[in-house]
């Protein structure tokens, strides 16, 4: 009688038991080559502060223009000798002519001495005449007397106000200003050339251009 076969499976290793899968290679950073790192590109930074240019520590200012006369006098030439030459005669002062009507003509002639001040003329250089209404600093000073309103234009030392009826009093100044604030109908006919007489070197009149060309045209 034959006894059957027993057949036990074989027996493998676990290990034997997984597929044999190829690894894929790995490929390691030095297998590719160097690699290059990108070129830095500038930071941008502070830039230095430009030079400073020489002999310009601020802003300059502007020079104030220089005033002229209409007429430049021709330096005298030695001649032979002889009689004395009579003296050249003084050339003509400036006009400035300011619009104004008669009420603004005082406003007007206040402007034109601050302005006046602030280019560098000294006070005592500057005369103001009024053919309507005196100005409140004359009516001021002459309330306390005669004496004592003409001492201080005999000082010179300040601007000194006067009625145009009185220019023929006052003595020259080099800048005489004149305010056409109203006044009798030949006022200005008998200020504006007064006025003239007493200005050295520049002559400004406050008030409505067609009266003041008229009279300036006609007797000055």
């Amino acid at each position: 009688m034959c006894h059957p076969v027993t057949r036990t499976a074989p027996t493998f290793d676990k290990y034997q038991l997984m597929p044999l899968i190829p690894e894929e290679p790995q490929i390691h950073e030095s297998a590719q080559g160097p690699r290059t790192a990108p070129t830095p590109r500038p930071v941008p930074g502070p830039r230095p502060a430009a030079p400073s240019r020489p002999g310009r520590p601020g802003p300059l200012r502007p020079t104030p223009p220089v005033q002229r006369t209409p007429r430049d006098v021709a330096p005298v030439k030695p001649g032979p000798s002889g009689p004395a030459a009579p003296a050249a005669t003084a050339a003509a002062p400036q006009i400035q002519l300011i619009p104004a009507s008669a009420e603004g003509a005082l406003d007007a002639a206040e402007e034109a001495v601050d302005l006046l001040l602030e280019s560098g003329r000294a006070p005592g250089e500057v005369l103001v005449l009024t053919t309507g209404a005196q100005h409140p600093w004359a009516e001021h000073e002459l309330s306390f007397g005669e004496a004592s309103y003409w001492a201080q234009h005999d000082a010179g030392d300040d601007v000194f106000y006067a009625d145009a009826a009185l220019a023929s009093r006052a003595a020259s100044r080099p800048v005489v200003v004149v305010a056409v604030n109203g006044g009798p109908a030949g006022a200005a006919a008998t200020a504006l050339p007064l006025a003239h007489s007493r200005a050295g070197a520049l002559l400004i009149v406050c008030g409505d251009p067609q009266r003041i060309n008229s009279v300036l045209g006609a007797g000055v």
